[in-house]
């Protein structure tokens, strides 16, 4: 019988990746309220916006919300996946971020979303994808170190 654990199991989980899946747990819930409550179109949240800005929302073509679906929730599962230390998360994140960067795209180079979101929302669409790179490189990480399995 071969009693020897392997790295992930036998390591302690260290304190920083307790704090960035919770983060990123937080986080991402946050993204996927904010799809959710766009598709469903939730007066409470939308009357945030103006007429205009509601127009251009609802006018995504299906691929391109496709996209935005895939960003977020493979996000959020990558979180849960990271507190439940499986490398999957690794690959969750990395489709994550395709998926954001495709959305990305849409938004800034193939429709006038900078206009619409002002340069407020261009900077903070920037965070999320900053935020996403990160996070599939501490998916990475931790996955080389041997402390997702």
């Amino acid at each position: 019988m071969n009693t020897t654990a392997s790295p992930a199991t036998s390591q302690k989980t260290p304190l920083h990746l307790w704090i960035v899946g919770t983060l990123a747990l937080l986080w991402n819930a946050v993204g996927a309220f904010d799809y959710v409550a766009t598709q469903l179109r939730l007066e409470g949240y939308m009357s945030q916006f103006s007429q205009e800005q509601l127009d251009y929302f609802y006018a995504f073509p299906a691929w391109a919300v496709a996209a935005w679906a895939i960003a977020v929730w493979f996000a959020l599962f990558g979180s849960l996946a990271l507190l439940l230390r499986r490398r999957l998360a690794y690959l969750l994140f990395t489709v994550s971020l395709v998926a954001m960067i495709v959305s990305t795209v849409h938004s800034f180079a193939l429709s006038d979303g900078a206009e619409m979101m002002g340069s407020g929302g261009v900077a903070f669409s920037g965070l999320i994808v900053l935020v996403g790179i990160l996070l599939v490189w501490y998916s990475k990480s931790m996955t080389t170190r041997g402390l997702l399995r």
